[in-house]
């Protein structure tokens, strides 16, 4: 289990695909400085930069040339060009700028830019679109997120990540709940980002999804095997099931009123500790608790049900133990009830 810290460069974010976001970017000019993190996801668009105010340029966020920019700039002569231009690429806090809508880009920025290693990058896509793309890249980049060793699944709409020792039979649980018609999403590598304050998306690397790794039959491909249906891409975690070897002389607790808790990424899951032991079919186990623990999330909890109905029993049986022991009492010393 590994956690990885967010982290963007000008050169990672050169790499990122185009089909992914529709966000095609080139490198013009400052080749040198690719190497500037990018430490803020939301980018800067500020005109005033250019007029002087450069007290308004945000350390760390992408600084956007739009139309309204790059006209300010064809308005000045070229050597007010290039002195604007010069105050603008030497703030190191930059770590690149943007030109959208795929305008012409004047060789005063070039020059500057590769004088300063501060790359420029262009697309083709408006301001506005190039905007919300550019965010939206940088803030899946930011995200929180850990890998872990386990199986993924979708199992009645409730993500139920499958954790255990190697060899212990997660891969053969999880294809048999698949046959029985739950999807895949990730097998041995689970990669679970944190969205928002209280959501874990769980996903599978780019490089093994759709596989699984079954032993004396290899790898297999679920996609081709079973059909589109039986995977998916990603899926919030919901519930942890942990496989555990049987111990004969080991207390299991057979009432489930103990609720017990899986921290991923600072966040408490729900926790079911299930003993593998011949006989027992896993692949029906986990699914009664996918179906249990949806039961719980809408209030249904059959455990405490029970104990409550155990409990007033209980103290009905104790009431009348004491009444008849009252009468008892009065009959014996002769007064009327």
């Amino acid at each position: 289990m590994s956690s990885q810290a967010p982290a963007v460069t000008v050169g990672g974010l050169l790499q990122t695909r185009p089909e992914a976001f529709g966000l095609d970017l080139d490198l013009l000019a400052g080749s040198g400085g690719v190497d500037r993190r990018i430490t803020n996801p939301y980018v800067q668009k500020t005109g005033l930069a250019l007029a002087g105010f450069h007290e308004y340029l945000r350390s760390g966020r992408v600084l956007v040339f739009g139309n309204s920019e790059l006209r300010y700039l064809e308005s000045l002569k070229p050597a007010e060009r290039s002195e604007t231009m010069r105050r603008v690429c030497e703030h190191e806090d930059v770590p690149c700028i943007l030109v959208t809508g795929g305008l012409r880009v004047f060789g005063e920025i070039v020059f500057e830019a590769e004088r300063c290693n501060l790359p420029v990058l262009r697309t083709q896509v408006p301001t506005p679109v190039a905007i919300a793309k550019l965010t939206a890249i940088l803030e899946d980049s930011f995200i929180v997120r850990e890998l872990l060793h386990g199986v993924l699944l979708d199992i009645l709409g409730l993500g139920v990540l499958i954790v255990g020792e190697s060899g212990i039979g997660k891969s053969e649980c999880a294809l048999d709940l698949i046959v029985r018609g739950h999807r895949l999403v990730a097998d041995d590598t689970v990669e679970v980002r944190r969205r928002a304050e209280t959501i874990l998306i769980g996903t599978c690397p780019e490089l093994t999804r759709h596989h699984m790794e079954i032993r004396g039959l290899g790898v297999i491909n679920i996609q081709d095997l079973f059909g589109i249906a039986a995977t998916r891409t990603s899926k919030r975690v919901e519930l942890v099931v942990q496989l555990e070897r049987w111990e004969a002389r080991r207390d299991y607790d057979r009432l489930g009123l103990a609720d017990e808790h899986h921290q991923i990424l600072g966040l408490p899951l729900p926790l079911i500790r299930m003993p593998v032991a011949p006989g027992r079919n896993l692949a029906i186990l986990v699914e009664i608790a996918a179906r249990n623990q949806l039961l719980r999330a809408r209030g249904h909890h059959a455990a405490r049900r029970l104990a409550e109905r155990l409990e007033r029993q209980l103290q009905l049986a104790g009431a009348d133990d004491i009444d008849e022991s009252e009468i008892d009492d009065v009959s014996e010393s002769g007064e009327e009830p």
